[in-house]
Protein backbone atom coordinates (compact mmCIF):
# COMPACT_ATOMS: atom_id res chain seq x y z
CA UNK A 1 0.00 0.00 0.00
CA UNK A 2 1.45 3.41 -0.86
CA UNK A 3 2.51 5.60 2.00
CA UNK A 4 0.19 8.54 1.29
CA UNK A 5 -2.86 6.34 1.27
CA UNK A 6 -1.88 4.89 4.62
CA UNK A 7 -1.52 8.38 6.08
CA UNK A 8 -4.94 9.43 4.77
CA UNK A 9 -6.56 6.34 6.29
CA UNK A 10 -4.97 6.97 9.68
CA UNK A 11 -6.08 10.60 9.60
CA UNK A 12 -9.69 9.61 8.94
CA UNK A 13 -9.64 7.11 11.81
CA UNK A 14 -8.21 9.65 14.23
CA UNK A 15 -10.85 12.24 13.33
CA UNK A 16 -13.65 9.70 13.60
CA UNK A 17 -12.50 8.64 17.07
CA UNK A 18 -12.26 12.27 18.21
CA UNK A 19 -15.77 13.12 17.00
CA UNK A 20 -17.22 10.03 18.61
CA UNK A 21 -15.59 10.91 21.93
CA UNK A 22 -17.00 14.43 21.86
CA UNK A 23 -20.51 13.12 21.06
CA UNK A 24 -20.42 10.54 23.84
CA UNK A 25 -19.15 13.12 26.34
CA UNK A 26 -22.07 15.40 25.54
CA UNK A 27 -24.58 12.60 25.99
CA UNK A 28 -23.34 11.56 29.42
CA UNK A 29 -22.56 15.02 30.75
CA UNK A 30 -24.59 15.90 33.92
CA UNK A 31 -25.02 19.49 35.20
CA UNK A 32 -27.52 22.13 36.33
CA UNK A 33 -29.64 24.01 33.87
CA UNK A 34 -28.97 27.73 33.41
CA UNK A 35 -31.09 30.04 35.52
CA UNK A 36 -33.06 32.71 33.57
CA UNK A 37 -32.34 36.32 34.46
CA UNK A 38 -36.07 37.21 34.82
CA UNK A 39 -38.97 35.14 36.02
CA UNK A 40 -41.47 34.13 33.38
CA UNK A 41 -45.07 34.97 34.22
CA UNK A 42 -48.08 34.46 32.00
CA UNK A 43 -50.56 36.28 34.21
CA UNK A 44 -49.05 39.71 34.51
CA UNK A 45 -51.49 42.34 35.83
CA UNK A 46 -52.42 45.25 33.55
CA UNK A 47 -52.15 48.77 34.76
CA UNK A 48 -55.23 50.88 34.11
CA UNK A 49 -54.82 54.65 34.00
CA UNK A 50 -57.87 56.81 34.71
CA UNK A 51 -58.30 59.96 32.61
CA UNK A 52 -60.88 62.76 32.74
CA UNK A 53 -63.11 63.11 29.62
CA UNK A 54 -64.37 66.61 28.80
CA UNK A 55 -68.14 66.82 28.38
CA UNK A 56 -69.74 68.58 25.36
CA UNK A 57 -70.94 72.16 25.92
CA UNK A 58 -74.46 72.60 27.19
CA UNK A 59 -77.11 73.76 24.65
CA UNK A 60 -77.80 77.46 24.51
CA UNK A 61 -80.65 78.66 26.66
CA UNK A 62 -83.75 80.18 25.15
CA UNK A 63 -83.95 83.97 24.98
CA UNK A 64 -86.84 86.20 25.74
CA UNK A 65 -88.84 85.30 22.63
CA UNK A 66 -88.55 81.58 23.33
CA UNK A 67 -86.07 81.01 20.46
CA UNK A 68 -82.66 79.59 20.88
CA UNK A 69 -79.81 82.04 20.55
CA UNK A 70 -77.87 79.56 18.41
CA UNK A 71 -80.77 79.25 15.97
CA UNK A 72 -81.18 83.01 15.93
CA UNK A 73 -77.50 83.52 15.17
CA UNK A 74 -77.29 81.00 12.27
CA UNK A 75 -80.69 79.68 11.10
CA UNK A 76 -80.75 76.50 9.04
CA UNK A 77 -81.67 76.77 5.39
CA UNK A 78 -83.75 73.59 5.59
CA UNK A 79 -85.74 74.67 8.65
CA UNK A 80 -89.42 75.47 8.32
CA UNK A 81 -90.30 79.18 8.40
CA UNK A 82 -91.27 80.51 11.81
CA UNK A 83 -93.00 83.71 10.71
CA UNK A 84 -96.20 83.29 8.67
CA UNK A 85 -96.25 84.93 5.20
CA UNK A 86 -97.87 88.34 5.01
CA UNK A 87 -100.17 87.61 2.04
CA UNK A 88 -101.72 84.46 0.52
CA UNK A 89 -102.91 84.48 -3.08
CA UNK A 90 -106.01 82.39 -3.87
CA UNK A 91 -105.48 79.16 -5.80
CA UNK A 92 -106.34 79.28 -9.49
CA UNK A 93 -106.07 75.55 -10.27
CA UNK A 94 -103.35 76.17 -12.86
CA UNK A 95 -100.35 75.72 -10.56
CA UNK A 96 -99.45 72.32 -12.07
CA UNK A 97 -99.63 73.66 -15.62
CA UNK A 98 -97.44 76.61 -14.67
CA UNK A 99 -94.83 74.29 -13.12
CA UNK A 100 -94.78 72.13 -16.26
CA UNK A 101 -94.51 75.26 -18.40
CA UNK A 102 -91.60 76.51 -16.30
CA UNK A 103 -89.74 73.24 -16.86
CA UNK A 104 -90.45 73.38 -20.58
CA UNK A 105 -89.25 76.96 -20.72
CA UNK A 106 -85.99 76.01 -19.02
CA UNK A 107 -85.47 73.20 -21.52
CA UNK A 108 -86.13 75.44 -24.51
CA UNK A 109 -83.86 78.13 -23.09
CA UNK A 110 -86.44 80.86 -22.65
CA UNK A 111 -89.59 81.88 -20.84
CA UNK A 112 -91.91 82.34 -23.83
CA UNK A 113 -93.69 78.99 -23.23
CA UNK A 114 -94.48 79.99 -19.63
CA UNK A 115 -95.80 83.36 -20.74
CA UNK A 116 -98.05 81.72 -23.34
CA UNK A 117 -99.57 79.25 -20.84
CA UNK A 118 -99.98 82.00 -18.25
CA UNK A 119 -102.06 84.06 -20.66
CA UNK A 120 -99.27 86.30 -21.98
CA UNK A 121 -98.25 87.00 -25.54
CA UNK A 122 -97.69 83.99 -27.77
CA UNK A 123 -94.10 83.38 -28.91
CA UNK A 124 -93.25 84.59 -32.39
CA UNK A 125 -93.34 81.96 -35.15
CA UNK A 126 -90.00 80.52 -36.24
CA UNK A 127 -88.37 82.22 -39.21
CA UNK A 128 -88.97 80.59 -42.59
CA UNK A 129 -86.16 78.38 -43.87
CA UNK A 130 -83.59 80.09 -46.00
CA UNK A 131 -84.15 79.57 -49.71
CA UNK A 132 -81.56 77.55 -51.57
CA UNK A 133 -80.29 78.90 -54.87
CA UNK A 134 -80.95 76.59 -57.84
CA UNK A 135 -78.03 74.41 -58.86
CA UNK A 136 -77.03 73.91 -62.46
CA UNK A 137 -76.71 70.37 -63.70
CA UNK A 138 -72.98 69.71 -64.00
CA UNK A 139 -71.96 66.11 -63.45
CA UNK A 140 -75.27 65.32 -61.76
CA UNK A 141 -77.91 62.81 -62.72
CA UNK A 142 -80.68 64.76 -64.51
CA UNK A 143 -84.20 64.34 -63.17
CA UNK A 144 -86.70 62.09 -64.91
CA UNK A 145 -89.82 63.63 -66.44
CA UNK A 146 -92.91 62.10 -64.89
CA UNK A 147 -95.57 64.45 -66.37
CA UNK A 148 -95.23 65.37 -70.08
CA UNK A 149 -97.52 67.87 -71.75
CA UNK A 150 -97.26 68.29 -75.53
CA UNK A 151 -97.26 71.90 -76.82
CA UNK A 152 -100.29 73.20 -78.67
CA UNK A 153 -99.22 74.11 -82.22
CA UNK A 154 -100.18 77.74 -82.84
CA UNK A 155 -102.64 78.15 -85.73
CA UNK A 156 -100.68 81.03 -87.25
CA UNK A 157 -97.42 79.05 -87.16
CA UNK A 158 -99.15 75.99 -88.62
CA UNK A 159 -100.64 77.98 -91.48
CA UNK A 160 -97.26 79.58 -92.13
CA UNK A 161 -95.63 76.13 -91.81
CA UNK A 162 -93.16 77.32 -89.18
CA UNK A 163 -91.15 74.50 -87.65
CA UNK A 164 -88.12 74.25 -85.41
CA UNK A 165 -86.75 73.62 -81.94
CA UNK A 166 -87.27 76.15 -79.13
CA UNK A 167 -84.56 75.96 -76.43
CA UNK A 168 -85.67 76.98 -72.94
CA UNK A 169 -84.08 77.28 -69.50
CA UNK A 170 -86.34 75.94 -66.74
CA UNK A 171 -85.96 76.37 -62.98
CA UNK A 172 -87.23 73.22 -61.23
CA UNK A 173 -87.83 73.29 -57.46
CA UNK A 174 -86.85 70.61 -54.95
CA UNK A 175 -90.19 68.82 -55.47
CA UNK A 176 -89.77 68.56 -59.24
CA UNK A 177 -92.22 71.34 -60.21
CA UNK A 178 -91.30 73.94 -62.84
CA UNK A 179 -91.06 77.38 -61.22
CA UNK A 180 -90.02 79.55 -64.13
CA UNK A 181 -89.11 79.28 -67.83
CA UNK A 182 -86.86 81.50 -69.92
CA UNK A 183 -86.35 81.36 -73.72
CA UNK A 184 -82.75 80.80 -74.81
CA UNK A 185 -83.25 80.28 -78.55
CA UNK A 186 -86.41 81.83 -79.87
CA UNK A 187 -88.75 81.05 -82.73
CA UNK A 188 -91.26 83.91 -82.23
CA UNK A 189 -94.46 82.16 -83.41
CA UNK A 190 -93.66 79.13 -81.23
CA UNK A 191 -92.18 80.61 -78.02
CA UNK A 192 -95.39 81.06 -76.00
CA UNK A 193 -96.67 77.59 -76.85
CA UNK A 194 -93.33 76.06 -75.79
CA UNK A 195 -93.25 78.02 -72.50
CA UNK A 196 -96.86 77.07 -71.67
CA UNK A 197 -96.15 73.36 -72.28
CA UNK A 198 -92.95 73.29 -70.19
CA UNK A 199 -94.70 74.96 -67.22
CA UNK A 200 -96.97 71.91 -66.99
CA UNK A 201 -94.12 69.41 -66.87
CA UNK A 202 -93.12 67.66 -63.65
CA UNK A 203 -89.88 65.85 -62.77
CA UNK A 204 -88.50 63.63 -60.05
CA UNK A 205 -86.62 65.52 -57.27
CA UNK A 206 -82.93 66.04 -57.89
CA UNK A 207 -80.69 64.86 -55.03
CA UNK A 208 -77.40 66.47 -54.05
CA UNK A 209 -75.54 64.74 -51.22
CA UNK A 210 -78.75 62.94 -50.34
CA UNK A 211 -80.92 66.11 -50.18
CA UNK A 212 -83.44 67.39 -52.74
CA UNK A 213 -82.33 70.72 -54.25
CA UNK A 214 -83.74 73.07 -56.90
CA UNK A 215 -81.96 73.01 -60.24
CA UNK A 216 -81.63 74.96 -63.48
CA UNK A 217 -81.96 72.76 -66.57
CA UNK A 218 -82.04 73.37 -70.29
CA UNK A 219 -84.99 71.78 -72.14
CA UNK A 220 -86.02 71.71 -75.78
CA UNK A 221 -89.44 71.71 -77.43
CA UNK A 222 -89.61 70.43 -81.00
CA UNK A 223 -92.35 71.66 -83.35
CA UNK A 224 -92.79 69.51 -86.45
CA UNK A 225 -95.58 69.54 -89.03
CA UNK A 226 -96.75 66.29 -90.50
CA UNK A 227 -96.04 65.66 -94.16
Amino acid sequence: MPRHRLLALLSLLVHAVALAAIFVAQLFAVGTLPTPRQRLSYNQPRVVHLADISLPPAPARAGRGGESSALTASPSLNAAPIVAPSGMAPETGREGALSAAAGLARIEGGGSGLAALAGGDAPPPPPPPASVAPVRLHGMQPPRKIVDVAPAYPTLARSARVEGVVILEAVIDAHGRVESVRVLRSIPPLDQAAVAAVREWQFTPTLLNGEAVPIVMTVTVNFTLGR
